[in-house]
């Protein structure tokens, strides 16, 4: 096994870079494989463009008629890029995306075939629906399902496949996927913002959520991955004595990318771009081998598909490098894990990022009102925004040095927490009708001088404003998006809806002008969310201490976590806002208990099988070399030997003592797994996690001394050094 690593070693020092042709300027590749607005243009008939159009910016249906006129311009524009199949591609409950090709081919007898792709295969699909989680919405012997065109996401060229962005929906109606709820999300908060902004401007007519994630992730050689059973089958390293040096000296971060990354980065871009996702940014991150892309803005539906589509493009161009990327948030103990930050705004169809402070006071205000709803929200809903970004690989993540804690909280900079302080305190208590409006626009007047650099940056902060958006840092790098802003687009429409409800009021019932009855409530605001304003340092001790007597919750764990996507609040909320059903919420909550309890099942059989069959083994080999050795020094100096041989006898007794511990414990975690396979939902979760889950730690304990102490030959398992050091 030493042998196949030194090879694996050998063969990436000697491998000469990757040439990666970029065919052309990035503006040039834009888009080249996606249907979008300029190819429909060449390929549509003006009715069938206006009828798409119409469905992309005003939700409205496309009927048959038009949708066969679609399919066909698809099916000429695909063929001639040599495309032989079509797809509906969509986002299951598996957190990955899914496909099932079909080919254009169609025999029409006397031994003749055509190509043939009409709008019925354009704008539905019936794959197997209980063969995806579900949550018992369906049951095996109810597999109809079916997946819908969603003309809001252009169709693309993946090799010589067209894939169609889909929904995925049960035969009953509910959701079986992540961007059903994410497009109704998106509807609701379009619906409540455009109402609020006709406050400011009457000719807002629709307000689009923005999202711009960060993607980070590790890149490591091929072959030294797939020489580790752990990283094939969990994604993360189970067991792995931290190396000398690791990122303490800070030398990684922003330094120069290594030569074979380079080559995979322009390698993905190309393909990034031929997709059109609009990456712009890369470069090294704090650990060893750990990278970062990060694309331009887009509206979060589109945003979200890109992600999607981009975790699998990055696997496959990965291999095409002899390389292996690893998406886990925590692939390697003792250095940073990978987080996929979500930078979140609302845009008006006018043009207006309602999250940026303009020039004047009235658009401050403007400004304000949206900022402080979204804290509000945030306040209100934190439980549930937390529960978003639960997984048990993300757990390893949260609240470690590089990560938010659990504790979900805002950062809004000092600048800005002065403002809101001072308009806390124009009056105290209640606006009257009789005080003048000029004093609070003075106050807000302030706001323009609070620009992007203005605002610091907190690492420690969950959920922090950045400038001009939030930035929901707490996301986990194998995350779909669609989940966390489908809650945070959620949670803020629903908060605008009441907001609206309550300046309408005051207006009515106290005869205030417009403004005076929006700082009456945005204060109100203020004091009812300043529990979850904080600046500080998210990791200390005094944090914790501080949150629980704001009355904030720490829901450390998964398992705990997920108890707030079924509160009675959650469910009202969502049904109110017309998101999910109760139905769809209790299938998705019990879908997302039983993924924990898998992989936290799988991850006790990977590391038992690895311990047994790898560590105990070549610990005896070593042992026996040791022990052999000392017979050899007790027949050289007879008498003496053991003064001689005494490190090695302690050496001996040591290792027997590792592996009688190893033994032990894994024997312990196996009966506690029993016991928890006997157990189903939340309990099973929670075993697994309280009872089964923290032998992990002891097990990789005895492991990994055993690693420091056994001949660097004989250790068959590739090493920490090895994997984060090797470019």
């Amino acid at each position: 096994m030493a042998q196949i690593r030194f090879n694996a070693l050998k063969e990436a020092l000697n491998r000469k870079p990757v040439e990666v042709d970029e065919y052309d300027r990035r503006s040039n590749l834009f888009g080249k494989n996606v249907f979008n607005g300029n190819t429909m243009r060449q390929y549509l008939t003006k009715e069938a463009y206006q009828g798409v159009m119409s469905a992309i910016e005003h939700g409205t249906k496309i009927d048959r008629k038009i949708a066969g006129q679609v399919a066909a311009a698809m099916k000429d524009w695909a063929l001639s890029k040599n495309v032989t199949h079509y797809t509906h591609w969509f986002q299951p409950l598996t957190g990955a995306t899914a496909e099932k090709h079909d080919a254009f081919f169609e025999t029409i007898g006397n031994g003749m075939a055509i190509e043939k792709f009409e709008g019925a295969q354009l704008v539905q699909q019936e794959p197997d629906a209980s063969s995806f989680p579900n949550g018992g919405i369906r049951n095996t012997f109810e597999a109809r399902g079916y997946t819908a065109w969603d003309p809001t996401s252009p169709a693309f060229i993946y090799g010589t496949t067209l894939c169609i962005p889909t929904i995925f929906v049960s035969y009953t109606g509910e959701a079986l996927d992540n961007k059903t709820p994410l497009l109704r999300a998106l509807t609701a908060v379009d619906k409540a913002a455009t109402a609020v902004c006709k406050y400011f401007d009457k000719n807002v007519k629709k307000v689009s959520a923005s999202l711009g994630w960060e993607q980070e992730y590790f890149l490591i050689d091929k072959s030294l991955a797939n020489s580790r059973p752990d990283i094939q089958l969990t994604g993360r390293t189970l067991l792995g004595h931290s190396p000398a040096k690791g990122q303490q000296l800070d030398d990684h971060y922003f330094g120069s990318i290594p030569s074979r990354a380079i080559n995979y980065m322009r390698d993905l871009e190309v393909e990034c771009m031929l997709l059109g996702i609009p990456v712009k940014t890369r470069h090294n991150e704090v650990a060893p081998n750990q990278f970062e892309l990060a694309p331009i803005f887009e509206e979060a539906n589109l945003a979200v598909d890109h992600n999607s589509l981009l975790m699998d493009v990055m696997g496959r161009v990965a291999s095409r490098h002899n390389l292996k990327v690893l998406l886990h948030e925590k692939p390697f103990a003792g250095v940073n894990g990978s987080g996929k930050h979500n930078n979140w705004s609302l845009s008006t169809d006018t043009g207006v990022n309602l999250l940026g402070p303009g020039k004047t006071p009235m658009s401050n205000l403007q400004f304000l009102t949206f900022f402080i709803n979204t804290i509000k929200a945030v306040y209100e809903n934190e439980e549930l925004l937390r529960a978003a970004i639960a997984s048990a690989s993300n757990d390893h993540r949260l609240g470690a040095n590089e990560a938010p804690p659990a504790i979900i909280s805002v950062f809004i900079g000092e600048q800005l927490t002065a403002v809101l302080n001072e308009l806390e305190s124009v009056t105290n208590g209640k606006l009257s009708p009789k005080e003048k409006t000029d004093l609070k626009l003075n106050v807000v007047g302030k706001i323009p001088d609070v620009l992007l650099d203005n605002t610091d940056r907190n690492r420690t902060s969950p959920f922090a404003f950045t400038g001009n958006k939030f930035e929901f840092r707490a996301v986990g790098s194998t995350a779909n998006c669609a989940v966390p802003m489908t809650v945070l687009n959620t949670i803020v429409a629903k908060q605008l809806k009441e907001f609206k409800i309550e300046v309408d009021a005051l207006i009515k019932k106290k005869d205030l002008k417009k403004d005076e009855a929006i700082f009456n409530v945005l204060r109100e605001y203020i004091k009812a969310s300043k529990p979850v304003l904080f600046e500080g340092n998210g990791y200390g001790e005094e944090w914790t201490k501080e949150a629980k007597k704001r009355g904030l919750s720490n829901n450390k764990t998964t398992p705990e976590a997920l108890k707030a996507q079924i509160s009675k609040k959650a469910i009202d909320l969502y049904e109110e806002m017309e998101v999910m059903t109760a139905v769809e919420i209790e299938a998705r909550h019990e879908i997302e208990l039983e993924e924990y309890t898998k992989r936290i099942q799988i991850e006790g059989r990977v590391l038992g099988d690895i311990a047994r069959n790898h560590v105990i083994p070549t610990a005896v080999r070593y042992q026996n070399t040791l022990i052999k050795n000392v017979k050899g020094l007790k027949e050289i100096f007879e008498q003496d030997y053991r003064e001689i041989a005494h490190e090695q006898i302690e050496l001996v007794k040591e290792i027997s003592l590792h592996i009688a511990e190893i033994n032990s414990k894994i024997n312990a975690m196996v009966e506690e797994r029993k016991k928890a396979n006997k157990l189903e939902g939340q309990k099973a979760a929670e075993a697994y996690c309280n009872k089964v889950k923290p032998y992990f730690d002891e097990i990789r304990y005895h492991c990994d001394k055993l690693e420091i102490m056994i001949d660097d030959e004989l250790w068959t398992l590739t090493k920490y050094r090895e994997m984060l050091f090797t470019r």
